[in-house]
């Protein structure tokens, strides 16, 4: 894959492989990047999002219509606002103002702006849902991006992987490796993690990247961290932990986390309801 930065966005990137928190070192909504991909990799990334300082991506879920207020899905920790939220922390339906960038199937990027925060947490899993200003009819109208499907069901293991980035303008590819019971990273756990194989090496900026099933634009979980120094259970530091209680450490290896289970907690109407019998995203 070949990509070209400018002086100042690539000045900026060397230092960045080095920042340890799981977001990224600097605002990448205020650095100009043009990105060159081979023609076929390049719609890869239409419906990436690019956040001031993490990844994500513009999702449509399965029977939502076209004239719905559009959603962007990325990790709880990317939320911002001073500190990541806390355990047992959930945030539902808040008004917020947040300008973003979506890039469309040729790597040009349009400005887009979320008004909602419907949905974010760190406790089991790691997601924001914003409600955009406009709909998917809209977009689509305006800048011909499309959105990613999230699908409706658990991935399997293995299952070929790309995890676009719209923070660094860069696709990591690689296979689902399998799943870990619980995640422990500081005072954070979270459940059914996502596990992929060394092919995925990713890096802060990379949290909130879709995880997207190779060769489709259906999204099947989303990026959130990686074990950076080989350490136990601390922040940057992830460990796997089994059943019995069992604590396993390896070094380099990269996570995610489930979306599928956002269908549970919709109703009819695709509006957040957590009091639905089949919701099982953590409560406020």
């Amino acid at each position: 894959m070949k990509f070209i930065l400018s002086i100042l966005a690539l000045s900026l990137s060397m230092s960045a492989f080095a920042f340890k928190l799981p977001v990224g070192s600097f605002d990448a909504l205020s650095v100009k990047s043009i990105a060159s991909f081979p023609a076929e990799e390049a719609p890869i990334f239409e419906g990436i999002v690019k956040l001031s300082n993490c990844s994500g991506s513009l999702v449509i879920l399965d029977g939502m219509s076209t004239s719905s207020k559009a959603l962007v899905l990325t990790n709880g920790h990317c939320l911002g606002g001073g500190g990541f939220l806390k355990p047992g922390e959930v945030v539902t339906n808040r008004a917020t103002s947040r300008s973003m960038k979506v890039y469309d199937a040729q790597m040009k990027l349009h400005k887009i702006n979320a008004v909602k925060v419907i949905y974010a947490t760190m406790t089991n899993t790691d997601v924001t849902l914003y409600e955009l200003d406009q709909t998917y009819a809209q977009i689509q109208a305006s800048s011909a991006v499309r959105p990613l499907l999230l699908a409706s069901t658990r991935p399997l293991a293995p299952t070929k992987i790309d995890i676009p980035s719209g923070y660094w303008d860069r696709n990591w590819s690689c296979e689902i490796d399998g799943f870990v019971f619980a995640l422990r990273e500081g005072d954070w756990t979270f459940t059914d993690s996502i596990r992929y194989d060394k092919g995925c090496d990713t890096i802060g900026g990379t949290s909130g990247s879709p995880i997207v099933e190779h060769g489709t634009r259906t999204q099947i979980g989303i990026n959130n961290t990686s074990n950076e120094d080989g350490q136990r259970c601390t922040l940057n530091n992830p460990c796997e932990v089994d059943q019995a209680g069992r604590v396993v450490i390896v070094n380099k290896r990269s996570y995610g986390q489930q979306t599928f289970n956002f269908y549970g907690c919709m109703d009819a109407q695709f509006k957040l309801d957590l009091n639905l019998s089949s919701c099982e995203l953590p409560k406020p």
